[in-house]
């Protein structure tokens, strides 16, 4: 006979199977969302990196009007365009809560485009081979992270706060770096950047799950997705924020 207490409670058996295949289900929404974020940036970084890299090559563009490239990235509007993307963020963060779902989507879309604008230079430093094999590399070690961060069953909390100081020191030094102009400044904060977002893409996967079991029995279907977005949003900013660092400290450069 067995020992099992699913055994003797078919109704426990089959409350657990809900909360997994439902648990699945929002990690699916999460992950398409942030995907279609991740494709959206993609497209944008490309279609203005590669005009802009034409542009500086005195090619002519394929999308898009020289002059537009030149305004965005020549003149003092290119300071919009680079810390355009914290600001926007920040805003978000601080209105998602308040947002409707499909709001909320929107703006995690528009965000990532933003972020596409923002990037789109490094295809004039960067070759492309480099590119694709950070891309690549910030892939394998997101999928693997997450999947720790899904399965462990170790509290990750301290682990969290401490990336998150991390995070802060990064942002300040990173701001800073901007008009210092330090080439090994640049890679510390490269390699330091690494480790942040690594530690922070297993949290952020802990802390959604953790979300999730906590509010699935009355949080509505509203709120679930919102959620969802929420956890798109901090998944993609350690993702981008992860390949970023590993190009700028692994890229071979078009010099």
């Amino acid at each position: 006979m067995s020992n099992s207490p699913f055994s003797s409670n078919p109704a426990i058996g089959r409350s657990a199977a809900a909360v997994d295949q439902g648990l699945q289900a929002f990690f699916a929404g999460t992950y398409k969302q942030m995907t279609i974020a991740m494709i959206i940036t993609g497209v944008v970084a490309y279609v203005f990196g590669m005009d802009l890299l034409a542009v500086t090559k005195g090619q002519p563009t394929a999308f898009l009007p020289a002059g537009l490239l030149t305004t965005l990235f020549a003149t003092p509007l290119k300071w919009a365009v680079i810390l355009g993307p914290l600001a926007f963020v920040i805003m978000f963060s601080m209105m998602l809560h308040r947002m409707s779902a499909a709001t909320a989507r929107l703006c995690l879309y528009g965000f990532s485009a933003m972020m596409g604008l923002s990037i789109s230079t490094i295809f004039v430093r960067y070759t492309g081979m480099s590119i694709a094999q950070a891309f690549f590399a910030t892939a394998a070690g997101f999928a693997a992270l997450s999947m720790w961060g899904y399965t462990t069953k170790r509290d990750l909390s301290a682990m969290g706060r401490f990336m998150f100081i991390g995070l802060v020191g990064l942002i300040v030094l990173g701001l800073m770096n901007i008009f210092i102009q330090s080439e090994p400044m640049s890679l510390a904060l490269a390699a330091i950047s690494i480790f942040v977002f690594a530690g922070l893409t297993a949290y952020d996967t802990q802390k959604i799950k953790t979300s999730y079991l906590e509010m699935r029995g009355h949080a509505s279907e509203e709120d679930l997705s919102r959620m969802a977005t929420i956890g798109a949003l901090e998944l993609y900013l350690d993702f981008i924020n992860m390949f970023l660092a590993m190009l700028r400290l692994f890229g071979a450069t078009n010099d």
